[in-house]
């Protein structure tokens, strides 16, 4: 079970979980950088590299895109998530975006992704947000069943279809 208090939640009784910026913890952006080239670039058509991916991170900020919330239990990250200002150049109407949500497989099923997404929705809020959208080819049901709204599925020829959400504030 998890309990949340003042920023830390606790997973399975005995770990404490801490929601943070990557802006405010800067000392984590390698570790971010290679869970997301592992997860999202490698084994795809895309050209980025490691270094490019690095410098993405490094320059991640708290009250303007891109901003990059990381989940930390005694010290290692485990888990992050980010919002961008367009993260589907063919829909440039939609902004802003929730990307790259990972969360360390050993980490998996303790709602550590779900307490990310909260802390970047409630983050969203504050800078006056009402709406936040994100894509995926692969994981619908799961922002479904948390009441993310599909509203369009593109197909692409190259890849999978890829589906469009969109989130109330």
């Amino acid at each position: 079970f998890s309990i949340k208090f003042k920023g830390y939640c606790y997973i399975r009784r005995c770990s404490r979980l801490e929601i943070t910026t990557l802006f405010e913890k800067p000392y984590y952006y390698k570790e971010v950088s290679q869970m997301i080239y592992q997860e999202f670039v490698l084994g795809t058509s895309s050209k980025m590299t490691l270094e490019a991916v690095e410098h993405f991170f490094k320059n991640t900020k708290v009250d303007k895109f891109p901003i990059t919330f990381i989940s930390v239990i005694n010290n290692e990250c485990v888990g992050t998530v980010s919002v961008f200002e367009n993260d589907f150049k063919e829909r440039p109407q939609y902004s802003p975006w929730l990307a790259s949500l990972y969360v360390k497989p050993q980490y998996r099923d303790q709602k550590i992704g779900q307490h990310l997404i909260t802390h970047l929705l409630n983050h969203l809020k504050t800078l006056n947000y009402t709406e936040v959208y994100l894509k995926t080819e692969n994981a619908s049901e799961y922002y479904q069943k948390r009441g993310w709204k599909l509203i369009e599925s593109v197909n692409r020829p190259d890849t999978d279809t890829v589906d469009i959400f969109k989130y109330i504030l």
